[in-house]
């Protein structure tokens, strides 16, 4: 009984190694990205507190985080992963991300939002900073709906995938 039990005990420990073993190299790419972004940022610019790390994949390949100015003001920072150019916005000059999805509200009538997330919408050869929500509507279907972070206007509509 003594044998099982202690097979059991070990059992557990090796499953338990191996998921820890997943999720660390995992997560592994996500941190270097982040190390990356952060070193980006303090290149080009004078912020601080970089937190809230997110990629984001559109068109190109965007780090977005949020950190502070020199007045510790609230900022959003987009860094293009592939030229290395900042962008960066004050929170309090943009639209949040209540006022996106009530734009979205105003058009279309979604039945699930999926993701709400900062990105990078390309119009016109432009890249904006954008609100991008990943939402389904009553056929069930993926859609995307982009929101100027500046304006609060509509930039364009990704239907019925």
């Amino acid at each position: 009984m003594k044998k099982w039990i202690m097979l059991g005990i070990l059992f557990i420990a090796i499953v338990t190694g191996i998921l820890v073993n997943v999720y660390l190299n995992a997560v592994e790419p996500v941190k270097a990205a982040e190390k990356k972004a952060v070193q980006m940022a303090l290149k080009e610019t004078n912020l601080s507190d970089f937190r809230d790390f997110s990629l984001y994949s559109g068109e190109e390949t965007y780090y977005v985080m949020t950190g502070k100015n020199a007045k510790q003001d609230d900022v959003y920072i987009w860094v293009n992963e592939e030229t290395g150019k900042v962008i960066t916005r004050n929170v309090k000059n943009g639209i949040t991300k209540k006022e996106a999805l009530n734009k979205l509200y105003q058009e279309k009538n979604p039945s699930e939002i999926i993701e709400v997330r900062l990105g990078m919408a390309r119009i016109q050869k432009t890249d904006r900073p954008a609100w991008e929500i990943y939402y389904r509507n009553k056929n069930n279907t993926i859609n995307y709906y982009y929101v100027d972070f500046d304006t609060g206007e509509k930039l364009r509509a990704i239907d019925n995938l």
